[in-house]
């Protein structure tokens, strides 16, 4: 497939609960990317542990190459129906993405999946099949730029029940809602996380059951080339700069002398917007042919911070957190969660000499920390990430 599947996805936990009873596990097999989604029976301890099991035995089964089919008979025979109310221990819905595109969608009890294409509600035919007496849903799909799917929990769907809206959203307003989400974000994340935000509003903060979204969208790959810190060697700085603009990705420089590095190298000079400047991070410049150039270890640090707080705010009960600032770390953070698919970072290993000052925060003293921070978030929101040392 010559697109990239972005995946996202965001949960709430039951009001008052510190567990969730919902799970994800996404796999990336190197030629094939799975999702699967889990929900527990009832809440709390009981169900997360029932979710867990689900995802992990269908992850850890699906990624030794076991087939669906025998991985969903397993899951059937591990999970009993309870006794009491007839109903599956644990729910749940796979996806497997094929590298041509193909897509194979499993599911059990779960809600229907959303799908929408060029903007539209989309109706996938579904088979059902019988696996030790559970009457499973599958469906196959050759995917296309644009597409998104989205799997829900049943806390979705009832969002709102009996307080704000009587019968809880109900399937069918979750879709419309979803098809105007799609026109409007960019990215995976952005969709799961207005979704999900939406929930917790019509739920008024106290969510009545847990409440997971998992969103894939099928999109061009956005490359981000960013470049922060001066080479070990300055006699690699013109091939360092010579590599790091060959790329057609978005170009980012942070840090001052990285900034004089490229402005020197390709003969063009910098402007400093102070207009960017804010109390907490220094101001931007502006190199032409850049896309954005920052500030070094502060403004990295900042972003990092943005972006880890962007990516649990939905899940630890925090107001959605805003990108939309006009200082570095703002515009740095936006980009990478918005604009970046694959991420190529050049790190300098020069030594900087203010950085090692005893009087400065802990927080500037290791750019390499940073940046391998900076490179975990990125890889747990589903990015590419390669790390060049120079």
């Amino acid at each position: 497939m010559d697109f990239f599947a972005d995946v996202a996805y965001d949960s709430l936990n039951k009001y008052g609960e510190e567990l969730c009873g919902d799970k994800v596990e996404v796999i990336n097999t190197g030629n094939s990317i799975i999702v699967v989604l889990a929900d527990g029976l009832g809440s709390g301890v009981k169900a997360n542990i029932l979710a867990t099991l689900t995802t992990k035995i269908a992850g850890t089964m699906l990624k030794e190459g076991v087939s669906i089919l025998e991985t969903v008979d397993t899951i059937a025979n591990t999970l009993p129906v309870c006794n009491v109310r007839k109903l599956a221990y644990s729910t749940f819905g796979i996806i497997k993405i094929q590298e041509d595109g193909t897509a194979y969608i499993i599911e059990y009890d779960n809600p229907p999946l959303f799908f929408t294409r060029n903007n539209k509600a989309i109706t996938i035919e579904k088979n059902d099949i019988v696996i030790n007496e559970k009457k499973i849903k599958e469906s196959y799909i050759k995917l296309e730029e644009g597409d998104v799917i989205t799997l829900v929990s049943d806390g979705v769907i009832h969002a709102g029940v009996g307080g704000i809206l009587n019968l809880g959203w109900q399937w069918d307003n979750v879709s419309d809602y979803l098809i105007r989400q799609v026109q409007n974000k960019k990215s995976a994340r952005s969709i799961s996380r207005g979704l999900i935000d939406t929930c917790k509003c019509l739920y008024a903060g106290k969510p009545g059951d847990d409440t997971t979204v998992v969103t894939i969208k099928v999109r061009q790959p956005e490359v981000v080339d960013l470049f922060t810190g001066p080479p070990e060697n300055e006699e690699n700085d013109t091939k360092l700069v010579q590599d790091f603009m060959k790329s057609k990705g978005k170009k980012i420089v942070c840090g001052g002398t990285a900034a004089k590095i490229v402005g020197r190298e390709l003969k063009r000079d910098i402007e400093v917007d102070l207009a960017s400047m804010t109390v907490d991070v220094p101001p931007m410049a502006i190199i032409k042919g850049i896309d954005l150039v920052t500030e070094g270890v502060l403004t990295l640090s900042r972003a990092v911070d943005k972006i880890r707080k962007y990516r649990n705010s939905s899940s630890n009960g925090e107001t959605i957190y805003n990108l939309n600032g006009i200082d570095g770390a703002s515009c740095l953070a936006k980009m990478l969660i918005e604009d970046c698919t694959h991420l190529n970072l050049w790190v300098g290993k020069a030594i900087n000499p203010a950085h090692q000052n005893p009087s400065l925060p802990v927080d500037l003293s290791i750019k390499l920390k940073v940046v391998k921070e900076l490179s975990s978030l990125m890889e747990s929101m589903g990015k590419i990430v390669k790390i060049n040392y120079v």
